[in-house]
């Protein structure tokens, strides 16, 4: 079989070109529905049939995680109980091409109905549809690029890219930051490069830390932190709390095998590194993997802008969220 692969360039041509031709949609209305949604004490709810249905779900999962709470209505689901996840303070946005599907004009009625605001992204600014949204965003008319000229596929691709100007353009208002999107998105690699270190060490605020004197002795070093949970060194701080230093298990057996009992006799400062790498805690994970790897080294005291100690991170903390620096 050998396929028209020059047809193929033409179909990817043809919605590049139809996404470039609807810029004009960003108009005053645009910023209007743009207000709406940032405005919003509720959710905003994406609604749709068919593909305008589909690509409405992934508009609602963009804003979603980028700090516009969002869901997806089935207009279908919606006439047989959903219509009840709907509360005033919601905002309804509707995609559909033609404005005219029974499924879409039974949703748009109720809606109105239930006084929400309803905000159209269509083809036809005299359908149905249009004539009760209180903003609509119309993108013309679009030739499909199917064989048959029929299944959505150009007026889809627009509506993708208008749904996501307005989910970003939300977002950058919001001043969205990277902390943030990370928080929304803890799984995956993704969420992995962004996690910081204060979300990914196994520290949590308030909990006892591996803290050490440097007038301590090996003696009291043990004692004192033998009911602090799973660490590999302990962090060493000076008469002002400040960081002084760090011990590793390694360095307190290197120690023990060369000096045996004499060496719970030692003090904190004979025998921690000091000026050892630290992190802040607002730093990113992959940081901290970049020091792991560069000084060889398996854990990282976390301090804060006066270079207190606030936690440790462990090389293994980094490999369980699989941070790749």
């Amino acid at each position: 079989m050998e396929f028209d692969l020059d047809y193929a360039r033409e179909v990817i041509k043809a919605e590049a070109e139809a996404i470039g031709s609807v810029t004009p949609i960003v108009d005053t209305s645009f910023a209007q529905a743009a207000g709406m949604i940032y405005n919003c004490t509720g959710s905003c709810i994406i609604s749709g049939i068919g593909k305008a249905g589909i690509i409405g779900q992934k508009i609602s999962a963009t804003m979603a995680s980028t700090g516009t709470p969002s869901h997806f209505l089935h207009p279908a689901e919606a006439v047989h109980g959903d219509l009840g996840r709907l509360r005033k303070d919601d905002i309804v946005i509707v995609l559909s091409y033609g404005g005219e599907t029974d499924e879409v004009t039974r949703l748009i009625n109720l809606v109105k109905q239930l006084e929400i605001k309803l905000i159209a992204i269509t083809g036809d600014r005299d359908s149905t549809l249009s004539r009760h949204a209180d903003v609509v965003l119309c993108m013309g008319q679009i030739n499909e690029a199917c064989p048959l000229g029929v299944a959505p596929s150009v007026s889809t691709a627009c509506m993708l890219a208008v749904g996501d100007a307005l989910a970003f353009t939300v977002m950058k208002a919001r001043n969205f930051s990277v902390e943030d999107y990370a928080r929304f998105h803890p799984g995956g690699s993704l969420g992995a490069k962004l996690m910081t270190v204060e979300q990914s060490m196994m520290f949590r605020p308030g909990e006892k830390l591996p803290i050490a004197q440097v007038t301590d002795t090996v003696q009291e070093l043990l004692e004192n932190t033998s009911d602090v949970k799973r660490h590999g060194a302990v962090m060493v701080v000076d008469k002002d709390g400040r960081l002084a230093g760090i011990i590793t298990d390694a360095d307190l057996r290197r120690l023990v095998t060369q000096q045996g009992q004499q060496a719970f006799g030692f003090k904190a400062a004979d025998i921690m590194t000091a000026d050892c790498k630290k992190i802040r805690a607002d730093a990113l994970a992959a940081e901290a993997t970049a020091i792991f790897h560069k000084y060889r080294i398996d854990d990282l005291p976390v301090v804060d802008a006066d270079n207190r100690p606030v936690g440790l991170i462990d090389v293994q903390d980094i490999v369980t969220i699989k941070v790749v620096g």
